[in-house]
């Protein structure tokens, strides 16, 4: 019985890729170099279909998380927690950074996502809070 022998196929980030085919780039030029100032290099991931998403998510999420905790944090810290109070609902326009990414059409899907991070996340957040104030005033009742 023959069997084949396999043999590894050619990865993104290999670099002997660009080398086995007709007019790939010489042994002098990188091929992980991009040849245009505006070109991505070789090895990103531009064409993986849920790359942009789940970064675009997960950084909703972080940005949803520590930007308000930092913010209250460093405001009580160099003014006091009386002026910090009064202080905290600026943080509001940090919300400028995900509505602004939707704007350009290079950054637009990332920031729809990151915008579905941040509302997900401040929807969780909420809910869980609500649920767990319902679940404290009905077992006292």
């Amino acid at each position: 019985m023959d069997q084949a022998i396999e043999t590894p196929a050619r990865t993104a980030t290999d670099p002997a890729r660009g080398a086995a085919e007709p007019g790939a780039a010489s042994a002098g030029e990188s091929t992980l170099a991009p040849k245009k100032r505006w070109q991505l290099p070789e090895w990103w991931h531009r064409d993986h279909p849920v790359f942009v998403p789940l970064a675009g998510f997960f950084t909703g999420m972080a940005f949803i998380i520590l930007v308000p905790g930092t913010y209250g944090a460093l405001l009580k810290a160099l003014v006091g927690y009386e002026r910090a109070e009064d202080l905290f609902p600026f943080v509001l326009v940090t919300l400028v950074v995900p509505i602004g990414l939707v704007v350009p059409p290079h950054t637009r899907k990332f920031g729809r996502y990151m915008l579905f991070g941040v509302g997900a996340t401040a929807v969780v957040v909420v809910g869980v809070a609500v649920g767990v104030l319902w679940f404290l005033l009905n077992r006292d009742g």
